[in-house]
C-alpha cells in the first residue's frame, strides 16, 4: 500500500510513540475495505506499539479507529486518509500514542477545561487543502478531552450520507448531529466557539496590552513580512490577525513563489507564522479589526479597535487586510451558499462527482476550475461575461481539449435557481442575443476574482473606487502614520511575491515614519 518511501518516514515517526495503541478496522468485502486493511497492515507492521485488530463493528465500512490501549482516548476515520489527510493520520498516531502536541499550552489547557458531551463528525475530502487543519484540530482535542469524540469521513466514499445529510462542501462539521460549521477551522477557532468566556479573556488581555510603535493588521503574506522587517530594527511589534496566513490558506499548488518552484498554500502559511514567532513579535491572533482612529495629533497614537470590544494603540499602523473571493452578488448565491455554489473546486470538487456543474469566470482560476473538475464531474459549463476568454492560451487549448466541457461566452449570470435545499441550475442572459437562457446543474463554482477587506476603513483612509487602499511608493496612506500593503491596496499584480515585497516595503516606510518624529514624541515613545 506504502511505497519504500513512505514507510521509512512513518517508521520514524513511529518511533516516538511511547504509549501502545490499537488500530481498530470495520471492513466488508469491497476494493476500498481491502485497501484500507492493507494500509493499516502496513503501519502495523512499522512499529512494535501498534497492533491491528480487524473485527470492527463500526456502521460505516471502510474505517477504523485509532485508540490509546487500556484508555478512551481515541480517533477515527471512515475511509483512508491519504491525500491531503496523510499528515492528519500521522499527527493522529502519534498523538494518541502520547506525543505531545505543539499546540500552544494554554490552548491545551483551554481545551481540557471543557466541559459537557461533544460528538463531532467532519466530511472532508482528500484533494481538500481546508480539510486538514480542521480535522487535525478536532483529533487532537479528541485526544485531549476524553469527552470529545471526533470521526473524519471522507466525502467521496460515503456518497448517500452526502446526499443525505445535504453536505456540498467540505470541510463540513456537525457537533452532536447538528451541523457546526463549515470551512477551515483551527483548534483555537473550535475551542473559542465552545468555551463561551474566551472572547471576554482575551479581549481583558488585548486591553492591557502597552502602545506598540508597529501594528501590523493582517496576518497574511504581506503582514508576515511587515512584522519581521519591523521586529528586526528592535522596536516593539504587534499582529492583530483575524486569520493567520490568509488568503494564501486557501490557495492550492503554488509554482511561482521564486526559488521554491513547488508548495503549498497551508504548508506557506505555517512557514510564515514559524518565521514571525522566531522574533519578538507579539501575535494576536482570531482578532478582527472593526476601526481605525487616526491620532488625534502629529506623532500620537493610532488606535485599531476590535470585533471583542478591546483596542490596540499604536505610533504606526501597517494594514494588510488582504481579499476574499469575490461574489457574483445574484439572487439564490447566498441562500444556496454550502448547498451547491461553493468557491473551492479543489475542495468541495469531488463532492459532485458523476454530477453537472458550471464554472463562473474565464480567468486563468476559473479555466483551471473547470479543468480540474472535468475530471470529476459528468459536465461542466464555463461561463464567461466577457465576449473571450482571459486564462492563458496554454489552459485555454488543454480546456478545447476536454469534451464533457462547454464554454458560454457574453453570459451574464442572473440567478441561482434551486428547489430550497440545493441547486438546480442557473439562469443567465446571452449578452449578444439579450436572450435569457438557463442552465440544468447541481453545482455552481464562483472564480471571478477577489474583493478587498476595506469596508471597516471607508471613513477612515482614502480609497479606490474599487475599495482598495490608496498607497504611494513608500507603503503610506492618506493618514500619517498608517501604512498598508497586499492585496488591499492599489499595487497591482495580486501574487504572494508582490504582497511580501510590499510588506517590507511599508513596514521599512513606517520605521522611517517613526525615526523623523519630533524628538519630545521619541522620547514619549521610548516611554
Amino acid at each position: 500500500m506504502l511505497d519504500n518511501d513512505l514507510k521509512t518516514q512513518l517508521k520514524a515517526y513511529l518511533e516516538k510513540v511511547t504509549h501502545p495503541i490499537e488500530l481498530v478496522a470495520s471492513a466488508d468485502g469491497s476494493a476500498a475495505s481491502q485497501e484500507l486493511l492493507s494500509l493499516l497492515q502496513d503501519i502495523q507492521s512499522l512499529s512494535s506499539h501498534v497492533a491491528l485488530r480487524t473485527n470492527g463493528s463500526d456502521a460505516r465500512k471502510p474505517s477504523f479507529a485509532i485508540n490509546r490501549v487500556g484508555t478512551d482516548v481515541g480517533v477515527r476515520f471512515a475511509g483512508i486518509p491519504l491525500g491531503h489527510e496523510f499528515t492528519s493520520l500521522v499527527l493522529a498516531l502519534l498523538q494518541v500514542g502520547g506525543h505531545p502536541s505543539k499546540a500552544a499550552p494554554e490552548v491545551i489547557e483551554q481545551v481540557r477545561n471543557l466541559e459537557g458531551e461533544y460528538v463531532f463528525e467532519t466530511f472532508m475530502s482528500l484533494s481538500c487543502h481546508s480539510c486538514p487543519d480542521t480535522v487535525q484540530a478536532l483529533n487532537l482535542m479528541s485526544v485531549l478531552n476524553p469527552n470529545i469524540k471526533h470521526v473524519a469521513i471522507d466525502g467521496a466514499l460515503f456518497q448517500d450520507e452526502v446526499t443525505a445529510r445535504e453536505v456540498m462542501s467540505v470541510p463540513t462539521v456537525f457537533l452532536n448531529g447538528q451541523p457546526f460549521d463549515q470551512g477551515r477551522m483551527t483548534i483555537e477557532q473550535i475551542a473559542a466557539r465552545l468555551d463561551s468566556g474566551a472572547a471576554q479573556r482575551d479581549a481583558e488581555k488585548i486591553k492591557a496590552k502597552a502602545p506598540f510603535e508597529v501594528l501590523v493588521v493582517g496576518g497574511g503574506p504581506a503582514g508576515a513580512a511587515a512584522a519581521i522587517y519591523a521586529a528586526r530594527k528592535g522596536i516593539r511589534t504587534g499582529v492583530a490577525a483575524e486569520r493567520f496566513g490568509g488568503q494564501v490558506l486557501d490557495t492550492m499548488a503554488i509554482e511561482n513563489f521564486i526559488s521554491v518552484p513547488y508548495t503549498e498554500g497551508p504548508k506557506l502559511a505555517a512557514s510564515l507564522e514559524q518565521h514571525v514567532h522566531e522574533y519578538d513579535v507579539d501575535v494576536m491572533n482570531l482578532q478582527r479589526a472593526e476601526q481605525l482612529v487616526p491620532a488625534s495629533e502629529p506623532g500620537g497614537l493610532i488606535e485599531i479597535r476590535l470585533a471583542n470590544g478591546a483596542s490596540l494603540k499604536a505610533r504606526s499602523v501597517v494594514l494588510s487586510t488582504g481579499a476574499r473571493w469575490r461574489n457574483m452578488n445574484v439572487p439564490g448565491e447566498q441562500a444556496y451558499r454550502n448547498k451547491g455554489v461553493t468557491y473551492c473546486p479543489h475542495c468541495d470538487g469531488p463532492l459532485f462527482k458523476g454530477k453537472r456543474v458550471a464554472v463562473i469566470g474565464g480567468g486563468n482560476s476559473g479555466v483551471e476550475a473547470a479543468i480540474d473538475l472535468a475530471g470529476i464531474v459528468e459536465h461542466v459549463t464555463l461561463l464567461e461575461f466577457d465576449s473571450k476568454l482571459r486564462a492563458d492560451e496554454v489552459l485555454q487549448r488543454k480546456l478545447r481539449s476536454l469534451s464533457n466541457v462547454k464554454v458560454i461566452v457574453n453570459a451574464q449570470t442572473t440567478e441561482v435557481l434551486g428547489d430550497g435545499n440545493k441547486v438546480t441550475g442557473l439562469a443567465y442572459i446571452d449578452r449578444a442575443s439579450k436572450q435569457n437562457e438557463r442552465v440544468e446543474l447541481e453545482g455552481v463554482f464562483v472564480q471571478i476574482g477577489l474583493l478587498p477587506n476595506t469596508e471597516w476603513l471607508k471613513d477612515a483612509v482614502k480609497l479606490s473606487p474599487r475599495g482598495e487602499i490608496e498607497v504611494d511608493a513608500r507603503g503610506e496612506t492618506s493618514v500619517p502614520g498608517v501604512f498598508a500593503a497586499g492585496d488591499a491596496t492599489t499595487t497591482p499584480f495580486k501574487q504572494i511575491v508582490i504582497a511580501m515585497g510590499e510588506g517590507a516595503k511599508a513596514s521599512l516606510g513606517a520605521f522611517d515614519y517613526l525615526i523623523r518624529l519630533p524628538v519630545q514624541e521619541k522620547e514619549e515613545m521610548a516611554a
